[in-house]
């Protein structure tokens, strides 16, 4: 092997998507010399803008959560705080617009717990006591994982199961198995479970604690939207990391992470540039480091690839971008978020994501209602988005592509006007269309998938947080993604790239303390 190395780091992080941002930030701020390599021209990854015309465009951020305060121990809102990354939040006005055309289904829902049960009581009358009893399971849910961030991973059990039992109780169980269990009328879980797209698993499988967690933080804290799309976000990262001291190297790709005796010495760049570092933190997929990048090919431990083959990828993404040239107003959009269902049953919805005929699910955003000013004038910005299943997408030929692209779009412009009774082809000055080879060729992400691995109940947030310490397969790996333990999502890749790069921190200090031993 070539012991000679070009450059020496702490840490290499690999990749400046969400979780690579935020962990080199949080080791730079510790005081580590880390370097931050990302293969496109841009830093950001899936938080990035693009412009077509006059209008610039989100590539993939519908809205976060979490981070309407900076008091919550675990929440985005901390973690901005913390890091010292500014970024100016846009509030969303409602939790979102649900329409079911088939089962005459039309029903905006507002944010604050007691207003949503209120709004839930007017639509499904007699559902507030089975309602409320789920919205206090869900808020025990988001104590107990505050409780679990405070502690820094060495919890009390006693605590756990005297002040969070029905947290515990309820970890290994589906979204559905719970409802059913509290008595959730039918009429009122076609409406509560309008997120479950975002997360992109059927509610039989969806894990409770994920979306218990998920619906809680959207009620009590509502949703927002940086300024100036998450370009904003990123290049925040981007100062607030140079300041500390931090390297970033666009446009440089990263072909072999170097192993050695199962512990990571290096990297070797495309270029052929050897970079020597005792850490790797990745920002990419788990198929991708181990089926690619690891070098040789013989130090991935076989327990490395029957974890990553026991899991399903989750959704690839397909959106469709819509510049208009008439106002919101004009167009009768009132609403910034609209989810639009063919059907309430969502395994069968789910089961849709595996064709590329007539979508069955579509989440659209109207961005002027959270961000007025986002485009000039007596215009409108929309995005109208479905995720796919990759296996969706194998059989396409190349002639055959763009030709797909533009009929899937035309199925999801009549769909929306269907439903809202807006009128907005006749409008449409630009228009873009991102299929999953799309994000695959612009992020390098694994078949396109944006969310990492699915959220069943058996590889959910909490038995991901049991197995960390057994999850790590080479010494010096880690994986700062929406692959890693705090499963999908925006707010779930940022604070996993903290964790992670928290951990690498501990393992560096206690790397120090065994060699002064």
């Amino acid at each position: 092997m070539d012991n000679r190395w070009n450059r020496e780091y702490d840490a290499v992080v690999v990749g400046a998507g969400n979780g690579g941002m935020t962990a080199s930030t949080q080791l730079a701020l510790l005081g580590k010399r880390v370097l931050l390599l990302e293969q496109h021209n841009i830093i950001g990854g899936f938080s990035t803008s693009f412009v077509r015309g006059r209008f610039e465009f989100e590539a993939s951020l519908h809205e976060l959560c979490d981070v309407g305060s900076s008091e919550d121990p675990g929440g985005v809102g901390e973690l901005f705080k913390e890091l010292g990354v500014e970024v100016e939040w846009m509030s969303v006005p409602e939790a979102y617009r649900l329409i079911v055309p088939e089962k005459n289904l039309n029903v905006v829902m507002p944010f604050g717990v007691s207003e949503y049960i209120d709004a839930m009581e007017r639509y499904v009358p007699g559902s507030r006591p089975a309602v409320t009893k789920f919205m206090d399971l869900a808020d025990e849910v988001m104590r107990a994982l505050q409780y679990l961030a405070e502690s820094k991973g060495n919890p009390d059990r006693k605590v756990l199961m005297g002040e969070y039992g029905n947290f515990m109780r309820t970890t290994a169980y589906s979204l559905d198995q719970v409802c059913d269990a509290v008595g959730v009328p039918k009429a009122a879980r076609d409406i509560l479970y309008a997120y479950w797209c975002y997360l992109g698993v059927p509610t039989s499988r969806l894990n409770f604690t994920i979306f218990a967690a998920m619906i809680n933080r959207y009620l009590i804290k509502g949703a927002y939207i940086p300024r100036y799309r998450s370009t904003e976000m990123a290049l925040a990262f981007e100062r607030r990391f140079r300041e500390l001291g931090g390297t970033i190297e666009c446009g440089t790709r990263v072909e072999k992470i170097l192993v050695e005796k199962g512990s990571v010495t290096g990297i070797v760049t495309a270029s052929g540039e050897r970079i020597k570092t005792g850490h790797v933190l990745c920002n990419a997929s788990l198929p991708r480091v181990y089926g690619e990048m690891v070098h040789p090919e013989s130090e991935v431990p076989e327990m490395a690839l029957r974890s990553m083959n026991a899991r399903s990828v989750a959704g690839s993404g397909f959106v469709v971008f819509l510049g208009l040239d008439a106002s919101p107003d004009e167009l009768g959009l009132k609403d910034y978020s609209y989810f639009i269902y063919h059907d309430t049953d969502t395994d069968a919805l789910y089961d849709g994501l595996y064709r590329l005929g007539r979508p069955t699910v579509q989440a659209a955003v109207c961005l002027n209602r959270a961000v007025p000013d986002c485009s000039p004038p007596g215009t409108t910005i929309m995005s109208i988005t479905c995720l796919y299943k990759p296996e969706a997408w194998k059989d396409v030929e190349p002639k055959d592509y763009f030709k797909l692209k533009n009929e899937l779009a035309g199925y999801f412009i009549d769909d929306f006007e269907a439903a809202t009774g807006c009128s907005i082809r006749g409008h449409i000055e630009e228009i873009d269309i991102a299929a999953p080879p799309t994000y695959a060729r612009y992020t390098g992400a694994y078949q396109g998938v944006i969310y990492g691995y699915e959220v069943d109940s058996w590889d959910s947030l909490m038995p991901r947080m049991m197995m960390m310490k057994d999850d790590i397969y080479i010494k010096g790996l880690r994986f700062a993604s929406g692959w890693g333990f705090r499963c999908i999502g925006y707010s779930s890749a940022l604070q996993c790239g903290r964790t992670e790069a928290l951990l690498t921190s501990l393992d560096m200090d206690q790397e120090k303390g065994g060699a002064a031993s």
